[in-house]
């Protein structure tokens, strides 16, 4: 893309510079843009991104696009550098991404769902770039910035993984109408979000406008979840709805399913197939992928191999080894009920060690924070050996358990304290809560211990 291209687009005003000037590599970040990137000045709460513009011109930018000149940029010699002025900076780099998404003709899957987003799309990406060269969403870029920002890095990928992240209603509408997926995804409908939404059923319709902008009728979902369950029986006559599961037949299915430690395995027509990550959820996200695998005709040898070699995003079920050789379990990017329920139970199945469960504050959920809360208390049951809370509305996880021994903190502090005198050898330690807690910071300290 050129500046010429653009310009109409985000109804922007050329302030110098070349029209002629690419358009690429695309960064919010003044402080890591690269010679020849273009720096697009955001605004958030506490930053104005227009601020730091002539850092980032000082770093390499070529191209900068921001919704308001420095006080001195009149008096200011600024050479080699094409400088876009726009009324909106969100807006534009959104109405980039689209335009530039119009330029694509590629397999476009998007996946949402209130648990299991972002290790679907890492098991999809896995199989689909066993025959395609694949981009996925990086980290947590699935919200109105990343999305955009994963859709300016396409290059010669011949498709693309994103995932779809939302908080309130209109969000997802937003992130499909710059996509324009030809495959969407549904993982499920939980009570991620719940507080805002108040319903699963207004969960649901929220995930659902993930199909407005779909390009085809291929919609993928869990099968075994009870809402997507009844919304596929409803609407098979309007889209062309693949099913996966485990419990409720469907087009894929897993079949003598064995799990393990470190892996799962499972057979579906009479495929061997070997999951690199412990947990039954991994088992559905596999099946997901060869859902999609299926749908983009990928040979089953492949998708299985695309299975094999799955890497996971950070702090997605993460699995290191204290110094003492403790298993730190580390699935602390975030947290509702349904992925709670998914961890403890992966927990529980670890034959011949201590069980130590770290649970922390579950965020965003509104009036349904103290019910949610004890009935993941509820799951803790005395399979656990050891249960640590930390927070307030965790008290309630305490509350509700019949873990053998359960001790409740205030502070990450706290529970550093009281794991570094416990942890040996023949633990499990499961670390679970909010990205707001700050469990990272608990994992880390126990590395070395």
């Amino acid at each position: 893309m050129r500046v010429k291209d653009i310009l109409n687009i985000v109804n922007g005003k050329l302030i110098c510079g070349n029209a002629e000037a690419e358009l690429k590599n695309f960064s919010k970040d003044s402080r890591i843009v690269k010679k020849g990137d273009t720096y697009i000045a955001l605004k958030g709460e506490k930053f104005d991104g227009n601020d730091f513009y002539i850092d980032a011109i000082n770093n390499g930018a070529s191209v900068c696009i921001i919704s308001k000149l420095a006080e001195n940029a009149n008096n200011m010699e600024i050479k080699d550098v094409t400088i876009i002025l726009v009324d909106d900076t969100l807006k534009a780099l959104q109405d980039i991404a689209e335009y530039k998404r119009s330029l694509y003709n590629i397999p476009v899957i998007a996946i949402t769902g209130s648990v299991g987003k972002t290790s679907t799309k890492d098991m999809v990406a896995s199989v689909v770039s066993k025959k395609y060269k694949t981009l996925k969403t990086q980290g947590n870029y699935n919200n109105e910035i990343g999305l955009p920002l994963t859709i300016l890095s396409l290059t010669d990928e011949e498709a693309l993984v994103v995932e779809m992240g939302m908080n309130h209603f209109g969000e997802i509408r937003k992130l499909t109408n710059i996509a324009k997926p030809t495959i969407a995804v549904i993982t499920n409908i939980g009570t991620a979000h719940i507080g805002n939404l108040g319903s699963r059923e207004n969960i649901l319709k929220a995930k659902l406008e993930i199909l407005e902008s779909l390009q085809t009728k291929s919609v993928v979902i869990n099968n075994d979840n009870d809402l997507l369950h009844d919304w596929a029986l409803k609407n098979k006559d309007k889209y062309e709805i693949y099913t996966y599961g485990i419990e409720n037949d469907s087009d894929f299915m897993a079949k003598n399913i064995q799990l393990y430690e470190d892996k799962s395995e499972f057979t579906i027509e009479n495929e061997n197939v070997t999951v690199p990550v412990g947990g039954s959820h991994f088992v559905l996200n596999s099946l997901c992928g060869i859902a999609i695998g299926n749908l983009l005709e990928i040979p089953m040898k492949k998708i299985i191999e695309g299975i094999a070699d799955l890497e996971l995003s950070k702090k997605r079920m993460e699995i290191n080894y204290s110094k003492t050789g403790a298993i730190l379990i580390n699935d602390t990017y975030n947290a509702n009920y349904d992925s709670m329920t998914a961890a403890i139970n992966y927990l529980k199945s670890i034959k011949d060690k201590r069980k130590i469960a770290v649970l922390g504050d579950m965020l965003e959920l509104g009036e349904f924070s103290k019910k949610l809360h004890e009935d993941v208390g509820k799951e803790v049951t005395n399979d656990i050996d050891i249960l640590i809370t930390v927070g307030n509305e965790a008290k309630f996880i305490a509350k509700n358990s019949n873990a053998k021994e359960i001790f409740e903190f205030d502070t990450n502090e706290d529970a550093i304290n009281m794991l570094k005198k416990i942890i040996s050898k023949n633990n499990a330690i499961l670390f679970k809560a909010s990205n707001g807690m700050h469990f990272n910071e608990i994992v880390d300290s126990l590395k070395d211990c």
